[in-house]
């Protein structure tokens, strides 16, 4: 019990880090994924090579590879040295965190927003078109609406791992919720203890997030449930995605 009262408020504090890094992270990450996704999509070959190789790079390296890479290895090149806001982006360990964990689960993200904006029903679209809606206009109020529907269940997905990933932040010296488990257990010696409770904390962040996005599709599909269709596609997911 001792234990449990020390533990607590300490890894309470790396709680909201953990969070914070995860918000934004996931913030910048899905707007780079959703502009990957239209670029590989585009009849442009170059638009369309660069996001696949992209998207190659960071599903096909670790994440902490790439946390490594950029605070470790990018902080040794001068062009980056010389460049204040560059610089100022690398030297700091929770920054660079959030650097690696966006670009990372945009490469994830635009391959699962590809996948829903590829089952848009073409019939739509053409109608649309017929209607003489702007490109734009169409994708706005039909293409990325019905794209999100049938992405969110593997993009719920991705964010429960963006959350789990956010751990290995404590590698660069980020004190969130491992960070605070590390320093507690080299100073009590209860390694299980210790990291059991995080364990808690790490699993309440993601059931509340499986929740919310569980409520939001019941939300987003409620015409077609109440009509008695449900409209399914199979989605990518970290284990299933294909180049």
């Amino acid at each position: 019990m001792d234990l449990i009262q020390l533990a607590v408020p300490v890894l309470l504090k790396g709680l909201w880090v953990t969070a914070a890094l995860t918000f934004v992270s996931v913030l910048i990450g899905f707007n780079l994924g959703l502009g990957l996704a239209l670029m590989r999509l585009s009849s442009n070959r170059f638009l369309s090579g660069f996001a696949k190789y992209y998207s190659n790079v960071f599903r096909g390296t670790p994440l902490l590879v790439q946390i490594f890479l950029f605070y470790y290895g990018l902080g040794q090149l001068s062009l980056i040295k010389d460049n204040a806001a560059l610089w100022w982006v690398i030297s700091d360990g929770a920054r660079c965190a959030v650097l690696a964990l966006a670009l990372n689960t945009a490469a994830y993200t635009s391959e699962i927003l590809r996948g829903g904006l590829m089952s848009v029903p073409v019939g739509l679209v053409e109608a649309a078109q017929a209607c003489g809606m702007s490109r734009i206009l169409r994708f706005r109020r039909i293409e990325f609406p019905l794209a999100i529907r049938q992405a969110l269940p593997a993009y719920g997905n991705e964010l429960i791992l963006v959350v789990k990933g956010t751990s290995l932040a404590s590698t660069i010296t980020v004190l969130e919720i491992t960070g605070y488990a590390k320093r507690l257990m080299s100073q009590t010696f209860a390694i299980f203890e210790i990291f059991a409770i995080a364990g808690v904390l790490y699993l309440v962040i993601n059931l509340m997030l499986i929740a919310i996005i569980r409520s939001t599709e019941r939300f987003l599909m409620r015409h077609e449930t109440s009509s008695g269709r449900h409209l399914t596609a199979p989605q990518p997911n970290r284990s299933t995605m294909i180049s």
